[in-house]
């Protein structure tokens, strides 16, 4: 097993910060940071900013120049092997003379895989890998979930009142919570890949669902489940030009010519009428390229993803309100909990206050 010194630890943890400055742009892209140093110096760092730019190993051996010679690069994830719309990192870092290469976990995309580090190898560069691997993992969820298990990484949005209740009994729901949780919504929307809800929460509400207020070099792909195709070019969600993607049980109309950034696709059901949504992450997955989806619906689609034991985290805001026994709930769920696959999984990850509001993230075992 590698041992680290703290001289090491310290500059990988300067690479995760680096990283961490593109959460909301680097997707489908891995988020990534890169730091070479001499001894205690730092002559060169960078971080990926969006996918088709150069990526973070790059930006550090400019800023290092000649200094990259002989010197260590940290960097968050194995260098890639491969030609995609930038040529490999790998073969960056040999040219660069830099002497040894630290990744803080292996690259689990098959066109990369090991490769990387036997490039390096094979090129007389010592290389060491495991450094702060768990924080390398949680920064890239989305793009691991993607990469190992066919899926996106699933976020539940929930916002409700001190009783747990969402909407009153008439269907009102505005402004539940308070600004500051507002505009923190928005800061996980920029940083998801895409931002899903039912065609009820859009025919309730009109939703735009972007990114708003908030500065970011791309909008999420709205996708709206529609099974019997009621949305109209009308909604906000489908003519105020952003993407949006409509899946439904029905064939397309043709109606959305006129949004050209709409897309309709038609998926079969699941065998109970509704939209499959497992194979719907698998597409998500497989042909939008989508690492971290966040689910902003209703107590019955969002209830659905507990019940299929679909999602990986609930991010829930509750305000001090009370709306009343009437008023609708957070969830549609069985009568009986324990029938639930997903029941008791759910750990508290993090609590903290939001002007008057609690923001409170859970995550599964």
């Amino acid at each position: 097993m590698t041992e680290f010194s703290p001289q090491d630890t310290a500059h990988m943890r300067r690479a995760l910060d680096l990283a961490e400055q593109g959460r909301f742009s680097t997707s489908p892209n891995p988020r990534v940071g890169c730091v070479i140093a001499r001894g205690g110096q730092i002559v060169g760092q960078g971080f990926h900013l969006q996918a088709g730019t150069p990526h973070a190993e790059v930006h550090a051996l400019r800023q290092a120049g000649e200094l990259a010679r002989g010197a260590t690069a940290y960097v968050t994830l194995e260098p890639c092997a491969h030609y995609g719309r930038t040529p490999p990192c790998a073969e960056a870092l040999i040219a660069g003379g830099v002497g040894r290469v630290v990744a803080a976990m292996r690259d689990p995309n098959p066109q990369v895989a090991g490769k990387g580090f036997a490039l390096l190898e094979a090129a007389g560069i010592a290389t060491a890998c495991g450094l702060l691997a768990d924080e390398a993992r949680e920064l890239n969820r989305g793009f691991l979930s993607r990469i190992e298990r066919g899926r996106p990484f699933v976020r539940i949005k929930t916002a409700a009142s001190l009783d747990g209740k969402t909407a009153l009994a008439d269907g009102r729901s505005q402004w539940i919570t308070g600004a500051a949780a507002r505009a923190d919504v928005q800061r996980l929307r920029a940083e998801s890949c895409a931002v899903l809800t039912g065609i009820g929460t859009v025919l309730a509400d009109d939703p735009q669902l972007n990114v708003r207020d908030f500065p970011t070099l791309r909008q999420p792909l709205r996708i709206v489940l529609d099974s019997r195709l009621r949305l109209s070019p009308a909604h906000r969600i489908a003519g105020d030009g952003g993407a949006t993607l409509v899946i439904t049980l029905v064939p397309d109309d043709g109606r959305f010519a006129v949004c050209p950034a709409v897309r309709v696709r038609t998926l079969p059901d699941d065998g109970s009428g509704r939209i499959h949504l497992a194979a719907l992450l698998e597409l998500l997955a497989a042909e939008e390229q989508i690492g971290e989806l966040m689910v902003e619906a209703g107590a019955t689609l969002a209830g659905e993803f507990l019940r299929q034991d679909l999602a990986d985290e609930i991010v829930h805001y509750q305000a001090p309100k009370i709306l009343g026994s009437d008023a609708r709930n957070l969830f549609r769920l069985p009568e009986n909990p324990a029938a639930l696959s997903g029941s008791g999984i759910w750990h508290s990850r993090s609590v903290e206050m939001l002007g008057s509001d609690i923001k409170w993230t859970l995550r599964r075992a």
